[in-house]
């Protein structure tokens, strides 16, 4: 002990915890060591595969690889885009830790021959035969192009294209594994023939059925009890039933930051400084870009589709105004000038011919001539068009209707284009021939410029709501108890929810998922200090309840379990009593008096029959014509039945019943990735870090 006393002092208290943890593992067994080890850093991992714990430096790494693919493919950065490269980047750790793992153990393997085949054989993987990289300008898959492509790899400098193609090759590695894996399970899904046949003859049975139904009391009956010893011995058969999320119970208080009426004042008269100018300048765009909240617009307006920037905006401008007076809707003040009036169509179809390349001016010169004297723009567009997709009526070359809002760039003026009179157009993408074959029928529209002006919270008033949510911070101290006393000082609304670790919104508020971090980390019975979300809203958190990861305990799901308990016991018993009714009876009508209900009646009632209840069908299929059989329990009450004129028909095919395997069978394999990440205990912890 005294050389572990110099250690410690020598090296502090770090080095004390290590040699702690050593001392520890001679009389902890070694695997619950572990547990705890794993249990403190796997707040820190997004997640778990198969045993395999996935930090987040590792998870952004693979991140950041995939953001870099989609840019080279010349994807944004934006938050949906984000979103899905985080799930592509988790699906591969899915395929590469669990998916694979169990194919091989299947028996399936993607073998080096086998590989080489699909990146270059007759029949190539659909990673690269629909990938556009390798197509050519048919958009037909082109071996030329993957071989230039892999050419080029090494010589790319940036190691970009290295990144790409490792990832198209693992594409292909994993969807052949996919594609075999789900091959051999819908094979192994399928009827067999004494299951088709059996499919085939319920199917086509059908029967006259007179039955009644004793229904289950809707008063509880108190002869029928549950003990607790059962409801802990269902909990304990059944405990996978009731795994749980971890969540939080909260209550929160926000303070909106929104425009004073010293704000509005400033901005109404910002509108009206700004608005006489607006009336007059020959330069719109220009003063509406330093003056206005919404630049100009180009859209031509027909009567009532102003109505979705402002009604009053719209009223004014169609009924004759030039200029609108200022408005006022919200915190905003808007006004409208006409700035052009035209008789145009709602849409055009068109076609076109495109054509690229050096030569691209002269070539059109003579395809246009020969269009102007009667030639066929399919038959040419199929022989000189870069653009091979556009078929829109069955004839290559057509693009289908366009709009103002369904519009390539650069072919606005199609609107203005005489009908069937060829032109030549620019575009970013090259020189198109352009026809307009139809037109609707004009109809006035008007280009309109709109001046806005939104009020915004200045400085001061900023800080006046920040103070009034330090206050309440300040009231609460803390604490949850804390935060109840500062509700009763403040009389602000206090909002309350149960919240997982995904949630992000609150309310109309999004992007708030600070607030929730605040809340996983904190106990409960803390309060929080401001948290500010998106420099608008001030929160203040306090936390009421937790529930962690696993399972839910057996004394919050006991009333649960005691109903479902109760109504096996009730179904049993009732099920019990109608049978000792209804014994020696000879006929439904007899059953019927006894039990105190009615003869109900179906015709031809197919056994293969959907939407209704499975115990009758059940009582129907096991019945003998003519005899009284039951009572079968059902989810609603006890059925006795009496079957007569039952027949075959050949209504139902085998194809019929092959169709339905082959749809279950599909619906299954869509289980297979959540029941392999059950089984391999995945643990998908993203929501605490994006």
């Amino acid at each position: 002990m005294a050389v572990l006393e110099k250690i410690r002092v020598k090296f502090g208290l770090v080095i004390s915890i290590i040699i702690a943890l050593a001392l520890l593992s001679f009389i902890i067994d070694p695997s619950t060591l572990e547990s705890a080890l794993n249990s403190m850093s796997s707040k820190y991992d997004v997640g778990q595969i198969a045993g395999k714990n996935i930090s987040y430096t590792d998870f952004q790494a693979d991140v950041d690889r995939y953001t870099t693919i989609n840019e080279l493919l010349g994807a944004g950065r934006d938050e949906e885009t984000q979103k899905q490269i985080r799930s592509a980047a988790w699906q591969e750790l899915l395929d590469k830790y669990m998916f694979v793992k169990n194919a091989k153990n299947a028996g399936i393997t993607v073998g080096e021959d086998e590989m080489v085949s699909l990146m270059s054989g007759e029949y190539v993987s659909p990673a690269l035969a629909q990938n556009p990289v390798f197509m050519d300008e048919s958009g037909n898959f082109s071996a030329d192009r993957l071989k230039a492509f892999i050419e080029n790899v090494d010589a790319d400098g940036s190691g970009q294209l290295r990144t790409y193609w490792d990832y198209i090759q693992n594409t292909v590695h994993n969807q052949q594994y996919y594609a075999k894996y789900g091959a051999l399970f819908n094979a192994s899904g399928m009827d067999n023939a004494l299951q088709l046949a059996q499919a085939v003859a319920e199917g086509n049975t059908t029967a006259d059925v007179d039955y009644c139904v004793a229904f289950y009391p809707v008063v509880p009956d108190s002869t029928v009890t549950v003990s607790s010893d059962e409801i802990r011995a269902y909990y304990k058969a059944h405990k996978d039933f009731f795994k749980q999320n971890a969540t939080r119970e909260i209550e929160y208080v926000i303070y909106e930051v929104v425009p004073s009426s010293d704000d509005i004042a400033a901005a109404s008269a910002a509108m009206n400084e700004a608005y006489d100018e607006f009336a007059t300048t020959d330069n719109m765009r220009s003063f509406l870009s330093k003056n206005s909240d919404r630049a100009l617009d180009t859209y031509w307006y027909k009567a009532g589709e102003l109505a979705t920037v402002n009604r009053e905006l719209d009223e004014q401008i169609f009924s004759g105004n030039k200029l609108t007076q200022i408005v006022t809707s919200g915190n905003t003040f808007l006004a409208a000038r006409e700035m052009d009036s035209k008789m145009l169509p709602d849409s055009a179809f068109v076609k076109h011919i495109l054509l690229q390349g050096e030569n691209a001016g002269q070539l059109a010169d003579s395809l246009l001539t020969v269009l102007k004297k009667g030639g066929n723009l399919a038959n040419l567009a199929a022989s000189y068009s870069a653009d091979q997709g556009s078929a829109a009526d069955g004839e290559l070359g057509s693009i289908g209707w366009m709009t103002q809002t369904y519009m390539i760039p650069g072919f606005e003026g199609v609107f203005e284009a005489a009908v069937n009179q060829p032109y030549i157009l620019d575009t970013q993408y090259g020189k198109h021939i352009v026809v307009v074959s139809q037109k609707t029928k004009p109809v006035a529209k008007k280009q309109v410029a709109v001046l806005e002006k939104s009020a915004l919270a200045s400085k001061d008033t900023f800080n006046s709501f920040y103070a009034q949510a330090n206050t309440f911070a300040t009231l609460a101290g803390g604490t949850y108890d804390g935060y109840k006393k500062a509700l009763d000082s403040t009389k602000v609304y206090s909002h309350p929810a149960t919240i997982s670790e995904a949630t992000a919104n609150y309310g109309a508020i999004d992007n708030a998922k600070e607030v929730t971090r605040w809340a996983f980390d904190n106990k409960v019975g803390k309060a929080s200090n401001i948290i500010t979300v998106d420099n608008n809203y001030f929160f203040v958190v306090a936390v009421k309840d937790a529930t962690k990861e696993g399972y839910t305990p057996v004394e919050k799901v006991a009333p649960q379990i005691q109903d479902k308990l109760y109504s096996d016991k009730i179904q049993a018993v009732k099920t019990k009593e109608v049978a000792e009714k209804i014994a020696g009876a000879t006929t439904m009508e007899e059953v019927a008096e006894r039990l105190g209900v009615q003869v109900e009646h179906r015709d031809a009632l197919s056994l293969g029959s959907t939407g209704v209840e499975p115990a009758l069908i059940g009582a129907v299929a096991a019945a003998k014509d003519g005899e009284i059989f039951g009572p079968v329990p059902g989810i609603m009450g006890s059925y006795v039945v009496r079957v007569s004129n039952r027949e075959t028909g050949s209504f139902y095919t085998e194809d019929d019943a092959k169709a339905l395997s082959t749809q279950k069978a599909q619906y299954l394999s869509q289980l297979i990735l959540s029941v392999m990440q059950e089984y391999d205990n995945v643990k998908d912890n993203r929501e605490r870090f994006f």
